[in-house]
């Protein structure tokens, strides 16, 4: 089975990717912001993001939440294999 998640994208919310995990690496340096909560934000972030990317259509809604999805695993690759845990 050959899935690609980057099929179900837009391309026009591809941005939202690095934009997203800078804001996450930001959060992370933020004292008050619990862990739990980021990805949370950058969800709801992501989806008001590719709402308006997208055109204000409801379908952006959706596109956020895969943008988002697709940072925090993107973030979390990085940190285990850097950290081999």
């Amino acid at each position: 089975m050959d899935m690609n998640l980057m099929d179900y994208i837009i391309q026009e919310a591809y941005i939202l990717v690095p934009v997203l995990y800078v804001i996450g690496i930001f959060l992370k340096r933020t004292p008050k912001v619990p862990d739990w909560l980021i990805p949370w934000i950058l969800t709801g972030l992501g989806m008001i993001g590719a709402f308006f990317l997208s055109g204000m259509k409801l379908s952006g809604i959706l596109q956020g939440v895969l943008v988002a999805g697709v940072t925090v695993f993107a973030n979390q690759l990085y940190k285990q294999t850097i950290n081999r845990q």
